[in-house]
């Protein structure tokens, strides 16, 4: 109770990530000198210097199931020869250590370019055009999960807690009305560009595979389509790539405004769980909820 008591108020910080990323790599017999954290978010990722190796450390217990879903939904594309990122696969994982999943995936060296949209586009469609094998059990697409998990858990205001969670009742019930088009198959569940990865051989790699799951393809729509529509994060020529490289844009449909906001209200709750690590990620926060406000206001948010 009392260790439970002291990782609450310590909160998945940077540093607690790094102690549990040291723990499993004297399990799963690594060695974790010269590691350096590559990038803290839903998820804490350490590149290791020793061997070609990321260590994903996840930010409690209840990720578990997620983190074993990530590593047979990796198993199942690589063997199906679909160009995404490699569990390690001599390594009984996840580990779980001290409450946090930890996982162990092939470091991707990359090349000298980022992916385009249009690839992005092109990789989705490949994705969503895919049979998911029978052994393979994904569970349906679940909007509010991340952010249930994340508003319990925030050290922000008591008002923004407040207006977060009658957002998300709002939310909610808009959900429930929301009618689909599309039959369901394979979704990646967080599909934007930053998701692809291009190696040293040109190859363009899908990686991240926390949030897959079988549903409805317009989620996976979502993320580029609420980026450019309403952050204005691609030019028109990059949003038109994805949409010429997928075949539709999510804009002309009639749920788009609701995928809108879950898309903004979960970009903004995934930010609110680093507010404590520097000035800088709580000053973003704090512009996304003013955002989310007020609907009708630009939006001069930041890519993260």
């Amino acid at each position: 109770m009392a260790v439970d008591a002291a990782r609450s108020e310590e909160g998945f910080t940077s540093a607690r990530a790094s102690r549990v990323m040291r723990a499993a790599c004297r399990a799963a017999g690594l060695d974790d000198g010269g590691a350096e954290l590559i990038r803290l978010g839903e998820n804490a990722l350490f590149r290791l210097a020793s061997v070609p190796v990321v260590v994903r450390v996840a930010r409690g217990e209840e990720w578990l199931p997620k983190a074993r879903k990530e590593v047979a939904v990796s198993r199942w594309l690589i063997g199906e020869g679909f160009p995404a990122t490699r569990a390690v696969e001599d390594l009984e994982q996840p580990l779980l250590v001290d409450g946090h999943p930890v996982t162990f995936w092939h470091l991707i060296v990359e090349g000298d370019r980022k992916a385009t949209y249009e690839e992005l586009g092109g990789i989705l469609r490949d994705l969503h055009s895919m049979t998911v094998p029978a052994g393979l059990d994904l569970p349906a697409y679940e909007p509010f999960d991340k952010s249930a998990l994340r508003l319990e858990r925030a050290q922000i205001p008591a008002d923004d807690k407040a207006f977060l969670l009658k957002r998300a009742r709002e939310l909610r019930d808009k959900f429930a009305e929301l009618r689909f088009d599309s039959p369901k198959g394979p979704v990646h569940g967080d599909a934007h560009v930053q998701n692809l990865m291009v190696n040293d051989q040109g190859q363009v790699i899908l990686i991240d595979f926390e949030y897959f799951c079988f549903d409805h393809p317009e989620w996976d729509l979502m993320v580029t389509a609420v980026e450019h529509h309403s952050l204005g994060w691609q030019t028109d020529e990059q949003y038109g790539g994805f949409v010429r490289a997928y075949g539709r844009d999510l804009y002309d449909w009639r749920g788009y405004e609701t995928l809108r906001g879950l898309q903004e209200f979960g970009m903004t709750t995934w930010l609110m769980q680093n507010v404590q690590e520097d000035e800088r990620t709580a000053a973003e926060y704090r512009r996304r909820i003013d955002g989310l406000r007020n609907d009708d206001a630009p939006r001069d948010w930041r890519p993260w």
